[in-house]
């Protein structure tokens, strides 16, 4: 009987190798006038693509302000599935396309404990970051099939892997999010197409002034809500800029056998280690105490 060696079986589910985007090639960044989806578009034009970018305004004078030299911007608010639907018309309005790269980066940070969250905040929060962006994809993933090349990159966050107090809905919103991407690589690799998760940890992008945040001021969850926003802040302002996490994301999109997960920030390269050898309640209990709790 022939016998198979473990390197043997382990290279027979490895990764496959992909068709790299080719320069001129056109990609779609959403949310591309601040933070990462800013960072992210500009590394992209230096890589000589055609980099459109998406705004719920881009005629407004903001977004024309803070969108990164040699990016064009479409509508597009992820928050409406007729917006969504029509990213394919927007892009042949401008003769842009096929795409073949997709960051699907745009979302909305919610905060708040598990009692006090309303159903109309957790449904919005589930179609923007989650419901929104899979939409996005299936509009052009058949551009990408047709083209038989593509890198689809979700950017999600250390939250979705390391949950937090407080942090619940935004954190399983990016799990979420995790889960339809891991599915979809065995899905669409036979088309030549990869895709992958970036998970940064804080960053300092502004977004804590732009989070959403549902508590009563004088119930149960007040104080100790209070010293986890406030950690979380601090934690934040001391982050990292977005061009490190824009940089992982390019390594999703030009890597021959782009990986899963790709992750920078809040000690990344430790966490995810110490992940697999800590009981849970441990590791849960370390990000706790990180934030004040």
């Amino acid at each position: 009987m022939k016998k198979t060696s473990a390197p043997g079986v382990l290279a027979r589910f490895r990764a496959p190798k992909l068709p790299v985007p080719r320069q001129g090639d056109t990609a779609l960044v959403t949310g591309a006038t601040s933070g990462i989806g800013a960072a992210t578009a500009k590394e992209l034009v230096k890589r000589q693509f055609r980099v459109v970018g998406t705004s719920r305004d881009p005629g407004s004078a903001a977004a024309r302000a803070n969108t990164p030299d040699g990016v064009e911007l479409i509508p597009l608010d992820l928050g409406d599935p007729t917006s969504i639907a029509g990213v394919p018309d927007e892009l042949a309005k401008i003769g842009a396309g096929p795409v073949t790269v997709l960051v699907n980066n745009a979302g909305e940070s919610q905060n708040g404990p598990l009692e006090e969250l309303p159903r109309d905040a957790l449904e919005r929060l589930f179609q923007v970051n989650v419901i929104g962006h899979v939409e996005l994809t299936q509009a052009l993933l058949p551009q990408m099939r047709a083209a038989r090349r593509g890198r689809i990159v979700f950017v999600g966050s250390m939250l979705g892997s390391f949950p937090l107090a407080y942090r619940g809905s935004y954190g399983a919103s990016k799990a979420a999010i995790k889960a339809f991407a891991f599915s979809a690589r065995r899905e669409v690799a036979r088309f030549g197409i990869g895709v992958s998760v970036m998970e940064p940890g804080a960053i300092n992008t502004g977004l804590s002034e732009r989070r959403t945040i549902y508590v009563d001021d004088h119930g149960p969850y007040a104080e100790e809500f209070a010293t986890m926003l406030t950690h979380l802040n601090n934690n934040e302002a001391d982050g990292i800029t977005a061009e490190p996490v824009a940089g992982e994301i390019l390594r999703a999109v030009s890597d021959a056998r782009p990986r899963p997960l790709y992750a920078t920030g809040s000690s990344a390269r430790f966490a995810f280690p110490a992940a697999r050898l800590l009981p849970r309640d441990t590791m849960g209990g370390i990000i706790a105490a990180k934030h004040g709790l």
